[in-house]
């Protein structure tokens, strides 16, 4: 693989007109039935992404490329599993390797819908779950929404850091900028990998040593983000040189929909539906994490009084440090995970918590990209929300665990949330849209 992978990208580097092409084959068939399980797709799309971030494709054209070929890697699984039906198992692969299909197969008659979502992020049932779809009959408009959506969410996550690494490795970056970068790194990977760890092996302290790792890197931010400004300045002059019209309306919508106040909004709309369907426990824990993050940004945001970056036309005049829009979106949605998770085995609760840190993160990065808050800002703000958060569900379960809510309140919860979502989103953004112009 090595040296093979070291030619086709020396090759796509002598021919950069053929990258844009290279992108969307990869992601076709990192997505595609059964091809996406014996091409190493992940490693070639990291790859092909750090060449784009290179100065050959913008970060707009990089991710609309990723997230068209991954809905076009769907809808041929789908219709190829629509087409054969259960003789897709004499196709040649399955044939030898029955597994790749039973497992796709009992996760989608387990989740439904959900498993569309939640599998596009699980390596091995990513290929396989469309086809199993279409194997099953299930409508197409309905398969075809959701591959949307799960298309958009992955090509972010799967492109996005091999993008930003080529385009980091191409800029003239301030003194220090790689050390302190993989310092910050380091602490948010060790902490992302000891969670994993503890959460698979279900141990019995896992939440207290999650909320332990937030608070430490979190206290690292506070005390070192004086240490941190070759970071946050490289980050900043990366994100300003490659803003572009369509992504300035994507960051727009994304942080009118993360405004702190707007998400105390919505934290109240999720605590009093909870309270009306009589799920106690869980409206106590959504309650206490999400009243909590709130005062904890509001506290040391006045606490530090940090200046921010001096980007927009028009500058905010409160302080930066954290940011208040990070820490309310991360409170929110790993809240949500976490309820999702409950009564499902560890790799489905860590899949949930992913999902939940997508949009979070869109509204996160937002800020970075209108120039509203620092790099370090936003990572302390995800840091508070996911101490918090871990720290109360701690808390909440010391007695018993926290079970999982029956189906007919999340048809409460949901639908309440995105119609609240879209309001704001659709009554503020001609304003928005002047507010953040340059």
């Amino acid at each position: 693989m090595g040296p093979w992978l070291d030619s086709v990208t020396g090759w796509l580097t002598v021919n950069p007109q053929w990258l844009a092409a290279a992108v969307f084959i990869v992601a076709f068939v990192e997505c595609l039935a059964i091809a996406g399980l014996i091409v190493p797709g992940t490693v070639m799309l990291f790859a092909v992404a750090v060449l784009a971030g290179s100065g050959a494709l913008s970060l707009s054209e990089t991710l609309l490329l990723g997230f068209f070929a991954g809905v076009l890697g769907d809808v041929v699984s789908y219709f190829i599993g629509r087409h054969f039906h259960q003789n897709i198992r004499r196709l040649p692969g399955l044939r030898h390797h029955p597994e790749w299909i039973a497992g796709a197969e009992a996760y989608f008659q387990r989740y439904g819908i959900a498993s569309l979502l939640v599998g596009r992020f699980i390596g091995p049932l990513r290929p396989m779950l469309p086809m199993v779809a279409g194997m099953f009959d299930m409508p197409f408009p309905r398969f075809f929404a959701v591959s949307l959506l799960a298309a958009a969410g992955w090509s972010v996550a799967y492109l996005l850091p091999g993008w930003a690494t080529g385009a980091a490795i191409r800029l003239p970056l301030p003194e220090g900028f790689w050390p302190e970068a993989g310092v910050v790194a380091g602490a948010i990977a060790a902490m992302v990998g000891l969670s994993i760890t503890s959460s698979m092996r279900r141990h019995r302290k896992a939440t207290m040593l999650i909320a332990g790792m937030s608070f430490l890197i979190l206290l690292g931010l506070f005390i070192g983000y004086p240490h941190l400004t070759a970071l946050d300045q490289g980050v900043m002059t990366l994100v300003q040189e490659h803003r572009s019209p369509m992504l300035d309306e994507v960051a727009v919508l994304f942080t009118l929909i993360g405004e702190f106040r707007n998400m105390l909004v919505f934290s109240g709309l999720l605590v009093a539906l909870l309270l009306i369907a009589r799920q106690w426990r869980q409206a106590i824990f959504a309650g206490s994490t999400l009243l909590v993050t709130a005062l904890g940004n509001t506290f040391t945001k006045q606490f530090f009084a940090r200046i921010r970056p001096e980007v927009l036309s028009d500058p905010l005049t409160s302080y930066s440090m954290p940011s208040g829009h990070a820490s309310g979106a991360f409170a929110l949605f790993l809240t949500l995970a976490v309820l999702a998770g409950r009564g499902q085995p560890p790799r489905m609760r860590l899949t949930w918590l992913l999902l939940g840190c997508l949009p979070a993160l869109a509204i996160a990065l937002s800020r970075v990209y209108l120039g509203a808050h620092w790099p370090t800002d936003v990572l302390a703000g995800a840091m508070l929300a996911a101490c918090v958060c871990a720290a109360s569900l701690w808390v909440s379960q010391r007695q018993a665990p926290l079970n999982a809510m029956p189906p007919k309140v999340w048809w409460l919860v949901l639908p309440a949330l995105m119609v609240l979502f879209a309001f704001f989103a659709l009554r503020h953004l001609p304003h928005a849209m002047l507010r953040y112009a340059y």
